[in-house]
């Protein structure tokens, strides 16, 4: 018996433990779910109404990844026709073809440009909106979000971060524009860019000059480049000439030795002495080169007169100019935004809406940036929720249920070394660029530019807006510590 006692002690010991975890259990208190289950939330798809504006903020292929998570998105009638996108490729998505009106009036609403005044007033209060908003330079758009208490976040506002890079909707229109700005410029020059030795002769390769190291500028040298041009580049931030080099360009530098950096990747304005050094060096350029692609903007100002009359006067006939900063004003003296024009048989580019122009690509990959922003806002699986102690979140939010919340306090910290000559000088017209230390940074660092005002009928030389009419060629507004930095496309 004892023995029979003894087999049976560990079963029931077992048992007893079983039960005691049993209890233990269900004692415990039911785990906080944070935030609203993405089955119980709507998102609304517009159609853009800026002129001439062709991208959609939504593509099919992010319909289908937003509603496989539980989401209701409901799609404007004809919202992405421009883009190449069918209704119907929506509704196989998942997507529910709607109104206009009903599109505006869902609990989160994604868009690409600003809404205007009108569009405001059919935003549901207390909705939320991601967009390109450009706060500094919008401020009454801003108020008039504020008054239905909105909750708003800024596309152009997404921090420097390396977590924040997949949401980095500016630098992949940046990356559209400045090869864009390639195309545009072979479609007007009258030679090959590539070099030929052919029995009728042989044919010299173009030489391009690209101004500006930022995102738009490293992926027009990259596209010239690959289309066998000799292409020079220029930047007042040493850091681009490793960039710049590694594509096989050149780095143009001047005599005078100041370096342009300033906390957080952007340049500051150069000294008097260096910008006389500047211009005189563009000049020598302009004498030689066939096509020359300035990006220079600055912040919440106009841009930068880079390339004068008198050095467009030098330039060979048949040569190109394309100005990435048109909207803002332009780098280029002579440039119309807008429009392509001829002065002294010399073409001159200043489109505004270079990433429109590759609508169905600019949707593409804006679409990926602004689907993966709102997921990385959650809380438990499959909630969205907002962590108001996540820089991403802290970064890019601009009203919090009407309540002003940008520029983030205290500021996101970037983690860029600060520039060894303090303050920026006072002089105006050099250029600047974005930050970025490795080569994956082309495709990621940030792409500041002109905004637009809320209202879609602006002429593009009356307001700084988000270039895209070309987004790259935006200028995003930097707290006052940055307001004297300068930035490229």
């Amino acid at each position: 018996m004892a023995g029979v006692t003894q087999f049976y002690s560990p079963l029931r010991t077992s048992v007893r433990g079983f039960r005691s975890s049993a209890r233990r259990l269900a004692d415990a208190a039911p785990a906080e779910i944070k935030g609203t289950p993405y089955s119980k939330i709507n998102l609304g798809v517009p159609a853009e109404t800026w002129k001439a504006e062709r991208r959609v903020a939504c593509s099919p292929a992010t319909t289908a990844l937003l509603t496989k998570k539980g989401f209701t998105v409901n799609v404007q009638e004809g919202a992405g026709k421009l883009a190449n996108f069918r209704d119907e490729d929506y509704a196989a998505a998942g997507g529910n073809i709607v109104s206009k009106q009903a599109a505006f009036s869902q609990d989160i609403t994604l868009k690409l440009r600003q809404p205007s005044m009108e569009e405001v007033k059919m935003l549901r209060d207390e909705a939320t909106l991601y967009s390109f908003l450009y706060p500094g330079q919008n401020p009454e758009l801003i108020k008039a979000l504020a008054s239905k208490n909105m909750t708003a976040f800024g596309m152009d506002c997404v921090p420097r971060i390396s977590r924040a890079q997949v949401f980095d909707a500016l630098s992949s229109m940046g990356n559209i524009s400045g090869y864009r700005a390639v195309v545009e410029a072979s479609n007007h020059f009258g030679r090959f860019f590539t070099g030929q030795i052919t029995a009728a002769g042989k044919v010299p390769p173009a030489k391009v000059l690209v101004i500006g190291g930022g995102v738009a500028g490293l992926a027009a040298v990259q596209q010239a480049k690959s289309m066998g041009a000799i292409v020079r580049a220029f930047d007042v931030r040493p850091a681009v000439k490793e960039q710049v080099e590694s594509m096989g360009a050149e780095f143009l530098t001047v005599d005078i030795e100041e370096d342009g950096s300033t906390v957080g990747g952007y340049a500051k304005e150069m000294s008097k002495e260096f910008i006389e050094a500047e211009m005189q060096l563009f000049h020598d350029q302009c004498k030689d080169c066939d096509i020359v692609i300035t990006t220079a903007l600055i912040p919440g100002r106009k841009a930068p007169i880079l390339i004068k009359k008198y050095m467009v006067d030098d330039m060979k006939p048949g040569s190109v100019l394309v100005d990435l900063a048109a909207e803002a004003g332009g780098n280029i003296e002579t440039i119309t935004p807008g429009e392509v024009t001829v002065y002294n048989n010399v073409t001159h580019i200043g489109y505004t809406d270079l990433p429109s122009r590759l609508p169905t690509q600019a949707s593409t990959l804006y679409s990926n940036n602004i689907s993966k922003l709102l997921l990385s806002m959650s809380g438990t699986a499959d909630h969205y929720h907002l962590d108001m102690t996540d820089d991403v979140v802290r970064g890019s939010i601009v009203l919090n249920k009407g309540a002003m919340a940008w520029p983030a306090d205290p500021p996101i910290a970037t983690g860029a070394a600060a520039p060894a000559g303090g303050a920026a000088a006072a002089a105006g017209g050099a250029i600047a660029t974005s930050a970025s230390t490795t080569l994956w940074v082309l495709w990621a660092s940030r792409v500041l530019s002109p905004a637009p005002s809320a209202s879609p009928t602006t002429p593009p030389s009356a307001t700084l807006r988000d270039s895209p009419a070309s987004l790259p060629s935006t200028a995003r507004t930097l707290p006052a510590a940055r307001s004297s930095s300068l930035t490229t496309a």
